[in-house]
């Protein structure tokens, strides 16, 4: 692997490097490390990384701001390529044009103090807009659906744009996420405001998650998608799994729709804790919950 780190070096157009710690790049603080990142800050870097990976045999994986992910304490073998640097913003009177890097915390403070409004919702939300919009990120009564106007994908080594009835949107799924296409930017369509009211709500959804979620720990955000006629959290605490924990991982005390790194949480315990609280709660209620968070194990992404 050394020589071939050397000799990818000397062709990437991006920063490149090795042994880069999964844990430091997901929100869970659980992974260990991949063999070669890439750290694209332009589309065209991005597609040139994908390309020298298929060229040289490398599994590749495209990650934002592991947000929604756990990945394996044995690391991914293979190339992941971080598009935290393609983090561009543009804005031209309502409409806002973000790159797939960009966090959608920062987009929303960026675009408020601009003084357009819809996307306070997304203050609080740790991912990117492209892993954003092929999930369909959203919370308190907000998507992204309802803001965005098209996007940029990768589609067969081709850039396509995608408006939003082409995108598909439903609850936390969008057509990206069954088709594979790669997010590269997105065109938001907002509206005029004060910023001073703006951050007003941005505020106040922000105490809000102070209030009820479990921030002072490493997570992914809520764990399981919100089942049809019922809520994910009301039923893993009917279910007494309030606390429950597997190692260092547990069902949070303050909130049972967050699953926690409380303590030196590994990959195989937030997995089995996962997968045991699905299994109870359904045996309790006759519901199946659907995880939310992703699994990457060494070889590739998985289902949990």
């Amino acid at each position: 692997m050394t020589e071939l780190f050397r000799e990818l070096s000397e062709i990437s157009k991006s920063r490149i490097e090795r042994d880069v710690l999964l844990s430091k790049k997901t929100t869970f603080k659980i992974g260990g490390p991949c063999d070669i990142g890439f750290f694209p800050e332009t589309v065209e870097e991005l597609k040139d990384a994908l390309d020298i990976c298929r060229h040289n045999g490398l599994l590749s994986y495209v990650m934002g701001r592991g947000s929604n992910l756990l990945a394996d304490d044995e690391g991914f073998r293979g190339a992941v390529i971080f598009t935290e640097r393609m983090n561009g913003v543009r804005i031209d009177g309502e409409r806002v044009y973000a790159m797939a890097g960009m966090g959608l915390t920062p987009l929303s403070r960026t675009v408020g103090e601009s003084g357009l409004t819809g996307l306070e919702f997304a203050c609080g939300i740790p991912g990117s807009v492209g892993g954003g919009i092929v999930m369909n990120a959203g919370a308190y009564n907000g998507e992204l659906s309802q803001v965005v106007e098209r996007c940029t994908v990768l589609r067969n080594g081709e850039t396509v744009t995608c408006s939003n009835a082409e995108a598909d949107f439903s609850y936390r799924h969008s057509a990206f996420l069954e088709n594979g296409d790669l997010v590269l930017e997105a065109v938001f369509r907002l509206e005029k405001d004060s910023p001073e009211d703006i951050r007003r709500r941005e505020e106040e959804l922000l105490l809000r998650r102070r209030e009820k979620q479990p921030l002072e720990y490493p997570s992914a955000g809520s764990a399981f998608k919100r089942p049809k006629g019922s809520f994910a959290a009301k039923l893993i605490d009917e279910a007494g799994l309030k606390g429950f924990s597997v190692g260092g991982a547990q069902v949070s005390e303050k909130h049972a729709g967050f699953i926690i790194n409380r303590s030196g949480a590994t990959s195989r315990d937030m997995l089995t804790l996962f997968r045991e609280v699905r299994d109870r709660v359904e045996k309790y209620s006759g519901i199946r919950l659907e995880p939310e968070v992703r699994y990457l194990s060494p070889k590739g992404e998985e289902a949990i």
